[in-house]
């Protein structure tokens, strides 16, 4: 089990952000799409909010960045990664941004990744809401 003493076991409920980064992601079907590129998290709850997948490339070469709200995500043990509900042309029209873009991250890409998302469902911004604070 993860501790303080040895974050690099993750054989527990919690898990090292740093161990996060490179899990493969898959949709419900089984099919590998990507795997978790970062993990941005709310400055101000502690809350991780999204998941930037990385996506489409080959090698490293030509890959986009998608963020997926957090609450999205569900690990599987038998995968040993974490399963999306999206099919892989969910997700290519979901909004993307190159590796420059994450560096800037502000509302208006939050606003884009909620909105694409939410459909009413409330699945935007990990649930936080319409009006995160930023």
């Amino acid at each position: 089990m993860a501790s303080i003493d040895d974050p690099r076991d993750t054989g527990g409920q919690l898990i090292a952000a740093s161990k996060v980064n490179g899990t493969a992601v898959y949709n419900g079907d089984g099919e590998h799409l990507g795997s978790v590129y970062d993990i941005l998290l709310d400055k101000r709850s502690g809350h991780a909010d999204y998941a930037i997948l990385s996506f489409g490339g080959f090698l490293g070469i030509g890959d986009r960045y998608h963020p997926l709200p957090w609450s999205q995500l569900r690990y599987d043990t038998q995968l040993g990664g974490f399963v999306v509900g999206l099919d892989r042309g969910q997700l290519e029209a979901a909004p993307t941004y190159d590796e420059a873009d994450l560096g800037g991250w502000g509302g208006s890409h939050a606003g884009d990744v909620d909105r694409y998302y939410d459909n009413g469902a409330g699945l935007g911004d990990a649930g936080l809401g319409p009006n995160p604070i930023r």
